[in-house]
């Protein structure tokens, strides 16, 4: 199969080439027709015409495999009624003809395609009509689309303009299939796609849109699908995203392009972290050392490079990863960003609160990970300079307690609203209200509410009187501090065991207990 196809590729080239080469001489009235109205009728009188002439020329190849210019005539004639085809994409809700006249298997068998079924797979052409998009959908995982595809671009070299924008559109059409149908990512991923993605995404190759593709390909696959994050971890990919956001250590990227991808690939990063596995192989690749480094030089990547950590260090699976961060003097570059909110993020796009957030998370997992020497470094950080590090800590909790009381006030404003005019408030709009409270700052609040009553709790009587001096001269009250971190505990472990939720709230709830 991959010899047959790679034969058709190269004849399609050269008879394309030969049909360029004759193109300025004819007419342009012989080059234009007036394009007739489509219906279903006209339709299937196309497909089988496109099926007669791909059997046609099928055949001739295989009997002079060695002679185009017997078969070029046929070639020429495929060429014009697969672009006469492209009118099909503007009729998604009659995409069944393809399917029922057996069209789909015929266009998969042939590499010179990928432009029509991108414009057939055009996102917005399948929203038009969702039965005929999922029949088409359906016959093309049926006949293994993306392993075709995968094949196709294996052979294809990007040195030739026409080939690598083949390798564009291919990608074009995984992508409208993905958005489309989020749940074929695994087995588009199974098909070859993730191999051939680490493959190319580490190519010595210059920056080009097809590379930025990719990046954007991968962290498509990943989302939300730990399948897929598995196989990435298995095939090494946890190194081949680390090896290439290594560049952007010292360097920012060179242009708008270059900083999507390497956004995308920070993306792909902070997903496969999701997976405890993938915990291991970042520690082993000295993922926490190449994000430390990120951190202490200032560049575009420091935004993302905390968003890893925080990825990386997060829950229980992450105290190996908590403890290494203090080994290789992580806290020396967390705390001064604790300290002070970097002013130079607007290029990157990252909000104050953004790096507030993150920042805490990673506080706030060493002090549930830690133990022993390393626990005690971290708990020392917060007694250096006269308790400077609790002074910071109290400034947030206050700007972050007034904008949630705000939140609260105007939402409230809205539930008696509601009730004035008879509506209901069911459990699907308290989740609402709630989710909009996380967004106003309730999350970070929660976080450096945790670090308060855990620091409070480390037997450091400096700690624990100074939050509490700091709450009592600003008005502050143990009994709102208690209040949020029983709201947190409630809300803990989404996804993890009842066993851990239940372990888990006991453990915090013991804390505030004790505040």
């Amino acid at each position: 199969l991959v010899s047959c196809l790679s034969k058709r590729l190269f004849f399609f080239f050269l008879s394309v080439s030969f049909f360029h080469l004759f193109l300025p001489s004819l007419s342009p009235c012989v080059l234009i027709k007036q394009a007739e109205p489509v219906d279903e009728s006209s339709m299937k009188k196309m497909i089988l015409t496109f099926e007669k002439r791909s059997y046609k020329n099928q055949e001739l190849r295989i009997k002079f495999p060695d002679n185009p210019e017997k078969f070029m005539e046929s070639e020429l004639d495929l060429n014009d009624i697969i672009q006469e085809m492209h009118v099909i994409a503007t009729m998604p809700d009659l995409y069944h003809l393809l399917v029922e006249l057996n069209a789909v298997h015929s266009l998969l068998g042939l590499l010179t395609v990928v432009d029509l079924l991108q414009e057939l797979t055009d996102i917005d052409t399948l929203h038009e009509s969702e039965e005929g998009a999922e029949v088409l959908i359906d016959a093309l995982l049926e006949g293994q689309v993306v392993a075709l595809l995968v094949q196709n671009m294996e052979r294809l070299d990007e040195q030739v303009k026409e080939e690598a924008d083949g390798i564009y559109n291919t990608l074009a059409i995984i992508e409208n299939m993905a958005e489309f149908r989020p749940g074929l990512c695994a087995e588009a991923a199974q098909q070859g796609l993730m191999q051939w993605l680490l493959k190319r995404i580490k190519a010595k190759m210059p920056f080009d849109a097809n590379k930025l593709y990719c990046s954007e390909i991968l962290a498509i696959l990943l989302q939300n699908n730990d399948n897929t994050r598995e196989l990435l971890g298995e095939m090494d990919g946890i190194d081949v995203l680390l090896q290439q956001l290594s560049v952007f250590k010292r360097h920012n990227p060179s242009t708008a392009e270059e900083q999507e991808m390497m956004e995308n690939l920070f993306d792909a990063l902070c997903s496969c972290l999701m997976l405890p596995s993938n915990r291991d192989r970042f520690l082993r690749g000295e993922g926490l050392q190449l994000m430390n480094l990120m951190l202490r030089e200032k560049k575009m990547s420091r935004t993302s490079a905390l968003k890893v950590l925080d990825h990386g260090m997060i829950g229980p699976e992450g105290a190996d990863n908590c403890h290494k961060f203090v080994d290789i003097l992580g806290l020396r570059t967390i705390f001064p960003l604790f300290m002070k909110t970097p002013k130079k993020m607007k290029k990157t796009g990252t909000s104050e609160k953004e790096h507030e957030e993150h920042v805490c998370s990673i506080i706030a997992s060493m002090l549930r990970n830690l133990k022993s020497q390393q626990r005690s470094r971290l708990l020392n950080k917060f007694t250096e300079n006269d308790c400077e590090k609790v002074d910071r800590l109290m400034e947030l909790h206050f700007k972050y307690l007034e904008a949630v009381q705000q939140a609260d006030k105007r939402i409230e404003g809205e539930k008696h609203e509601m009730v004035r005019r008879g509506e209901i408030l069911d459990d699907s709009m308290e989740d609402e209200f709630y989710l909009r409270r996380l967004d106003a700052g309730l999350f970070v609040l929660q976080l450096i509410c945790y670090i308060m009553v855990e620091i409070s709790n480390s037997g450091i009587s400096q700690l624990q009187q100074r939050v509490h001096q700091i709450l009592n001269l600003r008005g502050g009250s143990v009994k709102v501090v208690r209040h949020i971190m029983r709201e947190y505990a409630e809300s803990i472990g989404d996804g993890k065991s009842d066993e851990f939720k239940e372990a888990e709230r006991k453990r915090i709830m013991d804390l505030v207990d004790n505040f």
